[in-house]
């Protein structure tokens, strides 16, 4: 059981983690982009922990 629910995390939040690799690699060339690159990242992160967390409970 731990082992799906950790497969489900990942699946969730690994575009989020890519998105925010790319976002900070992006900073000091792109400064606009790399802003919402960021901002897409924060709220995937939001969105992802809430599914995940509606599915444990």
């Amino acid at each position: 059981m731990g082992i799906l629910i950790f497969i489900i995390y990942l699946i969730f939040h690994i575009p989020a983690i890519i998105l925010l690799l790319l976002g900070l690699s992006r900073l000091n060339t792109k400064p606009e982009n790399a802003k919402k690159l960021l901002i897409a990242a924060g709220i995937y992160f939001l969105i992802g922990g809430g599914i995940c967390a509606s599915m444990v409970s």
